[in-house]
């Protein structure tokens, strides 16, 4: 047993449950692991050095920080709200309309911006006063956006692939391809769901009797950039134009431009970077302290290690895969999505790997079951996210987890469906 490596682990664990930060966590226990098993401060303080510096020059990382603006952009110039305008106004007569509505804004939403908390804090300003105005309940209502925000961590360009792909140096592209057809599968369930609730229980999404008006050419304008954008970006990169990061840059001048058309000058647009300096900022610290935990996982083997565990208690295939599902679901109700995946995939890859998961399958259900962990109890960032965007002082944290509830449900149930069926997963990367 690596004593060094477990100990490690023991440190990282003590620290989280101390409430110390979980990046300060990462960078503390990484270094006592590395300490002991380099045998010196100074190895250890080299190594990190080397590994930070080689973390901060990566070009794939650019991509996190292009796409969480680009989608920034387009929700403070009003865009995401035209969107969600644009799309409740051509469901006329659909059961649970602006539920629907707020699923969809949130699918062509997902597109321009990788990061569900930028989607949750949008459309809690954008959808939940109209459906509140037409007396949907509040759990319901917040359900929905909280819910439906998730999808940005599966439909490309998501800041979730892009971190897995680093981590297993995988193919951002393909990774991308893999979620496109699970992604509008889950954006579909989702509306199917709130089209039935709404018909089971009209009493909490009941039908506007106002009449409903066509989109006016402004929301109409404003809508089609957004879908322009997702066709530049996500099409130049699919169709070999430009690489992921080369299209992240591009994806970036066009939501400027949008930002521009739309009436947005600079002082909105320096408001923009500056949000999006604060969700990029957590998220490469991260990836840096995690990636000096990566080291000492590949210095002292701690995958084998964990492999050999398993395959003493016999678990096969899909025993192992459901313990996995399971670790990263217990550690969703615990700590942030993020950190989760920081903190298994080195050590959960080369075991799936070994065993001959194919890597789509297994970083689509990865992705899904952590993200499912986005909307438990308790931490469930996107809740919270809601909770504190919403224009509400009666609405209580109890009331979204209630509504919440259905849409985690149908994320397990996708990442079982596509680990029962790969080609879901794996059709449209085997085109490319």
């Amino acid at each position: 047993m690596f004593i060094e490596t477990w100990a490690a682990v023991l440190v990282l664990v003590a620290l989280v449950v101390a409430g110390v930060p979980v990046v300060f966590a990462f960078a503390g226990s990484s270094l006592f692991g590395l300490v002991i098993a380099l045998g010196g401060a100074w190895p250890a303080m080299d190594l990190v050095g080397q590994t930070a510096l080689s973390g901060i020059k990566d070009y794939n990382f650019v991509v996190i920080p292009c796409f969480t603006v680009m989608g920034m952009l387009i929700a403070h110039s009003g865009a995401a709200s035209d969107l969600f305008n644009v799309v409740n106004r051509r469901l006329r007569g659909v059961p649970g309309r602006l539920a629907v509505a707020t699923v969809g804004g949130n699918a062509v939403f997902a597109a321009v911006t990788g990061v569900g908390v930028a989607a949750a804090a949008a459309f809690s300003h954008v959808a939940y006063p109209v459906m509140r105005a037409n007396r949907y309940s509040r759990s319901f209502a917040t359900g929905c956006i909280a819910g439906s925000s998730v999808l940005g961590l599966l439909i490309p360009p998501s800041v979730f692939m892009i971190v897995w792909a680093i981590l297993t140096e995988q193919s951002v592209g393909r990774l991308f391809a893999a979620g496109v057809v699970p992604g509008l599968l889950l954006a579909g369930m989702y509306a199917l769901y709130c089209a039935a609730f709404a018909t089971l229980r009209p009493a909490s999404a009941p039908e506007s009797e106002r009449v409903v008006q066509a989109p006016s050419r402004s929301e109409s304008l404003g809508a089609l950039y957004v879908g322009l954008l997702i066709v530049i970006t996500l099409g130049g990169i699919w169709f070999g134009f430009f690489t992921p990061t080369e299209g992240s840059a591009v994806g970036l001048v066009g939501a400027l431009l949008v930002a521009w058309a739309k009436g947005m000058r600079w002082r909105g647009i320096h408001q923009a970077f500056i949000e999006s300096g604060r969700t990029v900022t957590p998220i490469m610290l991260l990836l840096l302290t995690a990636t000096m935990f990566s080291k000492l996982v590949a210095l002292n083997g701690l995958p084998q290690e964990v492999q050999s565990i398993l395959e003493s208690w016999g678990l096969g295939l899909s025993g192992t895969m459901m313990f996995m599902v399971a670790v990263w679901f217990i550690l969703g109700c615990m700590i942030d999505s993020i950190s989760i995946m920081l903190l298994t995939v080195p050590i959960f890859w080369p075991i799936a790997t070994s065993l001959g998961i194919d890597p789509i399958v297994f970083a689509l259900v990865g992705i899904l079951v952590i993200e499912a962990g986005v909307l438990t109890p308790p931490f469930g960032m996107s809740i919270f996210v809601v909770k504190a965007s919403v224009p509400d002082a009666e609405l209580t944290v109890r009331e979204i987890f209630i509504g919440v509830a259905p849409y985690w449900v149908l994320i397990l149930f996708l990442a079982w469906l596509i680990y029962a069926w790969p080609p879901l997963a794996t059709w449209l990367p085997s085109r490319m």
